[in-house]
């Protein structure tokens, strides 16, 4: 099986088994190629792992622990393709999907204090020469809600109050290293509590890039319009309570914070 062209992140090793391209951190390696020995793929592993734990996305997600020493709980994903040519591309990429470029950004968002769970290991399942399916694995965050269940007040451990400040620091926190999301809405926003503290992490890393400085001030605009955008369709898209004081109220201090920014 061909490879990706691109050399794994310190800390991570290659290993091709039979039509299985597998990149994952190193701790992880032994325990990983067992599981694609026996069950072919990651994700038919985690769907049929002892008490699995499922998320909803566009597919279903899967939360289950490796069962050997390294004892970590990892979310495995099976990747498919969203919009309109969806129905005919299905879950089936080029090569090397975006997989490679997940984990480079999840790496450089976190080298930048931005949170965003870790990429443990992704794997490349070769459908025909050129063509892959692909499963990516990352570290579990436990208790952990996307912003649309907060709306939803599924979330009794995350107040309201708390998931907005923690995403208006989310915002700075990507404008401040160029960071632009092309698709941040109230699904791909993940908040948790950390040493006490309500956190706001960023999902769906593969889409974003990185803009030169000289760029960076339209950044904060672009990434709050389209989760503005989000938050305005939530209540019809999600049946989540959100009133127009809220927005407004997120609108007003998120411009005093864009402003401080710019002043500093």
């Amino acid at each position: 099986m061909q490879t990706d062209g691109i050399h794994p992140l310190p800390g991570y090793t290659t290993r091709e088994l039979a039509g299985v391209h597998l990149v994952a951190m190193d701790v992880l390696v032994p325990e990983l190629v067992e599981i694609l020995d026996r069950c072919g793929t990651l994700y038919a592993w985690a769907r049929t792992a002892q008490q699995p734990h499922a998320l909803r996305g566009r597919a279903p997600v899967f939360v289950a622990t490796l069962p050997g020493p390294a004892d970590a709980t990892i979310v495995v994903r099976h990747a498919w393709h969203g919009g309109l040519l969806a129905p005919f591309t299905r879950d089936v990429y080029r090569r090397p999907s975006r997989a490679p470029m997940e984990l480079q950004i999840s790496r450089s968002l976190r080298e930048a204090g931005i949170p965003t769970p870790e990429v443990v290991a992704y794997a490349l399942y070769e459908v025909a020469p050129g063509l892959v399916r692909v499963d990516v694995a990352s570290r579990y965050i436990p208790d952990s809600y996307d912003f649309a269940a907060v709306l939803a007040d599924h979330a009794p451990s995350i107040p309201r109050a708390d998931a907005f400040r923690a995403i208006q620091v989310l915002l700075l926190q990507l404008a401040r290293n160029g960071f632009v999301h092309p698709d941040l809405n109230v699904k791909n926003i993940l908040l948790y509590h950390d040493s006490g503290d309500v956190t706001a992490a960023v999902l769906d890393v593969d889409v974003m890039r990185r803009v030169p400085v000289g760029n960076r001030g339209t950044v904060r605009v672009r990434n709050f319009e389209r989760l503005e955008r989000s938050m305005r369709k939530a209540p019809a898209q999600f049946g989540v309570q959100l009133s127009n004081a809220e927005l407004e109220s997120f609108h007003v201090m998120m411009t005093m914070m864009r402003s401080r920014a710019d002043a500093s």
